[in-house]
């Protein structure tokens, strides 16, 4: 199980079709699942492994169509967990440690609320392509009691713009021999774009507090 999850984080799709085949499918559904639907696991891969996968579906190594409905199923599914989890357990989530350790930072849970707040309810579809606040966003929705119908339009838009664009672009652009030679690359350049926004957004709050000479 380790040996997979290092895999996995490594987005090693050659070990993963040599190792579990058509299984591939399974582990790619579960990944996008946990990673949107537990709070506790918001550094899996999300955007980069999206892309990549469009990637092998281009090599003729995945079905295209499987990829985009199955995932599409596993984000709308994960940010449901997630809310109803926000929703019925809220903060005590905090109050939860392993080895003396809080099972969920309270620092991601504050930036995202502070992402809320500045973007209102097209938050739900922004946070998708922001790394760890799309973790936190539904979880946030959920303590906030956010009416669910509304959520859930919001979700399943975000979702589908989400999986599909990226996994498209991942397929569309698989043709190019560079991007084919150099996936890490491409992936690294991926998760930098995904969290420019938050470093962004992080040195102007320190620039906005720091002292005036």
């Amino acid at each position: 199980m380790i040996e997979l999850f290092k895999h996995i984080l490594h987005l090693d799709f050659d070990w993963l079709f040599a190792n579990y085949g058509t299984y591939v499918y399974v582990i790619l559904f579960l990944v996008i699942f946990i990673e949107t639907g537990l709070v506790a696991m918001p550094f899996l891969p999300g955007d980069s492994l999206l892309f990549t996968a469009g990637l092998f579906a281009r090599a003729g190594h995945l079905n295209l169509a499987y990829v985009l409905i199955l995932l599409f199923i596993a984000a709308v599914l994960g940010d449901n967990c997630n809310y109803w989890i926000g929703r019925k357990i809220g903060i005590r989530i905090f109050d939860f440690k392993i080895r003396g350790k809080s099972l969920v930072k309270r620092e991601y849970l504050d930036k995202t609320h502070a992402f809320f707040e500045k973007n209102g309810t097209k938050a739900i579809i922004m946070a998708r392509f922001v790394p760890f606040v799309r973790t936190f966003a539904p979880f946030a929705a959920g303590i906030g009691e956010m009416n669910y119908k509304k959520y859930l339009a919001f979700d399943l838009l975000g979702g589908a713009l989400w999986i599909f664009s990226l996994t498209i672009a991942g397929y569309l652009l698989g043709e190019v021999e560079f991007i084919r030679k150099h996936i890490d690359l491409v992936c690294i350049g991926i998760i930098i774009v995904s969290v420019l926004p938050m470093i962004i957004s992080f040195l102007k709050n320190k620039l906005s507090k720091a002292p005036v000479s």
